[in-house]
């Protein structure tokens, strides 16, 4: 919601016009209002609409509970804010902050499944607010209440928990809350020390900072050895100067008046102040191997390299990405809020925000799947001093949260509907988490991890340079721009990027054919991938990865494959460039390539073999073809999830294969489609593309090629550009 204070001040620009064009083009905001339910003829509009409508109607009337059968109100969610405290911006009004609460619906929907309708209020008055607020309870099954600032938030929080029976949660405060006190528990659990002996000090009091001591409080931390500052100083017994109740109840009975004199001999520091409040100096006193929780954003109250230069026996957090222990509030309110919906709940009780914080916790000490651990590849997962919390892409959270928040809530006696069969809850949950788009994620985290030279063919080509530029600011890869030095700076000045010859790139002077000459470089190890196919056909590009590159041991074929980000499910198809009637050998072959390469993704593959055929209902030769795959599968790949031949619905849909009988070997729908030709692969990709894809695509990706090189089409947009070579550095062995 704020831009890193270390970006200079042209990244700064470059960023805020990036954002800016995000935000208006191609759709103006991040959130438009669909459909569920088709509206093709006049028999729907009578079940949607009258009369048929009125039946719903009658049946919610009669029993209110079934609105969670009839209406979406189960799955709804208000985020509301008045826009008096946005993070990183402050008090900039309802209107202005908008697109933070918009972002705040995306990233619930991405994440959890949760729908939001995102509620801007004009209002100051907190008994106003919690009025309307409460006037809402018919509309959504739950209140996320954001960006409103301190003493306001407690009072409001607090009538509308009192006032309505569905659940409100204040996520400045209990999101951050969870979080941090599961950082604390797991910190103190590394470096041994009893969470109930700990002196804790705290740098801020405002909503944040008061719900993590509550919750902490909660969990052991004695109250009597918490110590607080404010923007005033130490808040002691009898101070006066800006004191209300909920600062009021950590007074001491002290003469410390800053946090200097009160961090001394301190066993965890907790910020949620102020950039720089906490100094080297001030860290040198506090006791053996302390723990640090800076959470102010976006600069923390000290940098982790100066706190570790001072104590290099500290175990430090902070709000940043770009630093290990990330303390971020999406660990947690998409999966308390997608448990509290599922089974009911009325209120989020302590019993549930606890049970979420366990489970955080618990999460960070759990072994890494192979799933996780391709996601993150590079970075230490084991549990430590860098590793005291998950990563928010962790695709477990969900499976791991929402279950544990809906059996307190049941336990705690306020779910109307508890969940009966939570392992299959579980499953159900594992599953969805793959259907979010955030795919790409681990790629550009991979990438990071080891930056590797990345070669583009068609360097003098506009949107591959805006490309390198996002490269560059991302951090992904190292460029090297095969052209003409002069027309490259041309072309860079001309669309105003900040880029630099010999320190953002490298040039390597074009010769008659960049792409022979690229595949040439990476043959011989002077680049470690390769993006090309912006200009020209694509087999031309391909006769050139052939000859030079070749197939990579064991692979059998060279196959292309594309990814589309849907609205309820992602799908990878293949083969959309290479192999025009592959036969069942090759089809077995790509099969495998592709779900390897999902696993790239920190996806589980789960492949569909596509016909117009199912289950051996016909004898033409490209059924035929398809079956002898799957048996190929079978005996050369038996761990690998795949079913076929099979109709494309009965793929994607676990109810008509259960009407069929038919054993896919996973639950849920495929996401590797392997299609029976080139035709039938690159029509369906196109057509969805357009059809149900937004824009959001990947690929082509070639698989099988014995170096990292990907061959793109003269359509490929800026972000398919800048994602490819993500996808090229971080698949370099």
């Amino acid at each position: 919601m704020s831009t890193d204070s270390n970006l200079n001040e042209a990244q700064n620009t470059q960023l805020r016009i990036d954002a800016l064009e995000y935000h208006r083009s191609p759709t103006r905001g991040k959130i438009e209002v669909v459909a569920t339910k088709p509206l093709s003829n006049q028999r729907d509009l009578s079940l949607a609409y009258s009369p048929g409508v009125a039946y719903a109607c009658e049946e919610i009337a009669a029993d209110p509970a079934t609105a969670f059968d009839y209406t979406s109100r189960g799955n709804l969610v208000a985020v509301i804010t008045n826009g008096t405290a946005v993070l990183g911006l402050g008090n900039i009004g309802p209107l202005a902050s908008k697109p933070v609460m918009e972002g705040k619906g995306c990233l619930f929907k991405k994440f959890a499944g949760v729908d939001v309708f995102d509620l801007e209020l004009d209002e100051l008055d907190p008994d106003k607010l919690v009025d309307a607020i409460a006037m809402l309870e018919p509309t959504v099954g739950g209140i996320n209440l954001e960006d409103i600032k301190a003493p306001e938030c407690f009072y409001i929080e607090k009538k509308l928990r009192e006032r309505m029976n569905i659940p409100v949660f204040h996520d400045d405060q209990h999101g951050t809350a969870i979080i941090s006190t599961a950082a604390l528990l797991n910190a103190l659990k590394v470096v041994g020390k009893d969470i109930g002996q700990i002196k804790l000090v705290a740098s801020g009091a405002g909503a944040a900072a008061i719900a993590c001591l509550d919750m902490m409080v909660l969990l052991g931390v004695k109250q009597s050895n918490i110590y607080v500052t404010d923007s005033k100083g130490v808040i002691w017994q009898g101070r006066e100067a800006n004191m209300e109740a909920n600062k009021a109840r950590y007074a001491q009975a002290t003469d410390a008046r800053t946090l200097g004199d009160i961090v001394k001999d301190a066993d965890v520091f907790l910020g949620c102040s102020t950039a720089g409040v906490l100094s080297g100096d001030m860290v040198k006193t506090m006791a053996d191997k302390p723990v640090i929780l800076a959470l102010a954003n976006p600069e923390p109250e000290i940098r982790p390299e100066v706190a570790k230069a001072a104590r290099p026996d500290v175990i430090i957090a902070t709000g940043r990405s770009d630093y290990p222990n990330q303390v971020n509030n999406v660990l947690c309110f998409p999966y308390i809020f997608r448990g509290a919906l599922d089974c009911g709940a009325t209120r989020i009780t302590d019993e549930m925000k606890l049970a979420c914080v366990t489970a955080i916790a618990e999460l960070a000490e759990a072994e890494a799947s192979d799933v996780v651990a391709l996601a993150y590849e590079g970075q230490d997962l084991t549990f430590g001093p860098e590793y005291i919390i998950p990563k928010p892409f962790d695709p477990r959270l969900l499976a791991a949260i929402a279950p544990r928040v809906a059996q307190a809530a049941a336990e705690s006696g306020v779910a109307t509907r508890p969940i009966a069969d939570m392992d299959a809850y579980r499953d159900k949950l594992g599953e969805m988490i793959y259907h979010t788009g955030f795919f790409m994620k681990p790629v550009f985290n991979k990438a990071r991890a080891n930056v590797r030279k990345v070669a583009y063919a068609e360097a003098n080509e506009p949107r591959v340079l805006r490309a390198v530029q996002a490269v560059v600011d991302e951090g992904i890869a190292q460029p090297v721009l095969i052209g003409d030095e002069t027309a490259i700076a041309r072309a860079v000045k001309q669309a105003g990027l900040r880029l630099q010859a010999g320190v953002d790139y490298t040039v390597i002077a074009a010769q008659a054919d960049t792409t022979l000459q690229g595949t040439r470089l990476l043959k011989s190890g002077q680049v470690d991938a390769l993006i090309c196919g912006m200009t020209g056909s694509y087999d031309s590009h391909l006769e050139h990865v052939r000859n030079e590159i070749g197939v990579a041991p064991g692979a059998e074929v060279l196959a292309a494959m594309n990814a589309l980000v849907l609205d309820k499910l992602t799908l990878f198809i293949t083969d959309t460039y290479v192999n025009e009637t592959p036969s069942a050998r090759e089809l077995a072959a790509i099969t495998r390539l592709a779900a390897e390469a999902l696993q790239h993704f920190g996806l589980e593959p789960k492949a569909a073999l596509l016909s117009h055929s199912s289950q051996g209902s016909s004898e033409r030769p490209s059924a035929r073809r398809m079956r002898e795959a799957r048996a190929l599968l079978a005996e050369q790949s038996p761990e690998l999830a795949v079913v076929g031949e099979i109709h494309g619905d009965a793929a994607l849909s676990q109810e008509i294969r259960d009407i069929y009988g038919i054993d896919a070997g996973y639950t849920g729908s495929a996401n590797l489609l392997v299609m029976p030709s080139l035709d039938a692969a690159n029509i369906l990709f196109n057509v969805l593309k357009v059809a149900s894809g937004k824009g959001v695509t990947v690929g082509p990706i070639l698989l099988g090629a014995a170096k990292s090189v990907h061959i793109l089409s003269p359509s490929a947009t800026v972000r398919r550009i800048v994602n490819m070579t993500a996808l090229a550095a971080a698949q370099v062995v």
